[in-house]
């Protein structure tokens, strides 16, 4: 009987709370800033790509017309020449997009100092009001309902200097 009792209130005890990261780094302007700056390097290896394809394009047009004028070992090496490209374009998209690519390394370099300080906060909102547990509300993780009295998404953006002194906490 005292294990069930001492089970019960060990439950009541602890206490959890949940964020929503999304909209945390959605107020932060640094985040905005590193959010930009990943997508002009999106969109310029996008265009280089592009421009890529359209080079290879040129290269089958050019083929297509002159068809008629080639033997065929000189059509056999304008394809091999066009599938060398081909090639090479898929492995610098790959390289570029692919996992653990450029893309990736650029993004994590510049969302990293944010997403600490976000950690950060959460970690100092955590011990200030004694909770055992954080839920993001915004990760994969599924929360049917959720209790406002439970959001502790303001008392993080107020650790972060990013808080509406217009709101009240309660």
């Amino acid at each position: 009987m005292l294990l069930i009792a001492g089970t019960a209130h060990f439950a009541r005890a602890q206490k959890f709370g949940y964020i929503d990261t999304d909209y945390i780094l959605s107020q932060m302007p640094e985040y905005k800033e590193a959010q930009q700056e990943i997508d002009q390097l999106a969109k310029a290896w996008q265009d280089e790509i592009r421009k890529m394809y359209e080079e290879i394009n040129r290269m089958y047009s050019e083929l297509q017309a002159e068809e008629v004028l080639l033997t065929p070992e000189m059509k056999e090496e304008r394809l091999a020449e066009i599938k060398k490209k081909e090639d090479e374009v898929r492995e610098y998209n790959n390289k570029v997009f692919g996992y653990e690519g450029l893309f990736f390394l650029k993004k994590k370099e510049l969302t990293k100092p944010v997403l600490e300080k976000v950690f950060e906060a959460t970690e100092k909102v955590c011990k200030a009001h004694r909770l055992q547990f954080m839920f993001d509300k915004a990760a994969d993780m599924v929360m049917i309902y959720t209790d406002p009295i439970h959001d502790y998404t303001d008392y993080v953006l107020e650790e972060l200097g990013y808080g509406d002194e217009n709101d009240v906490i309660k």
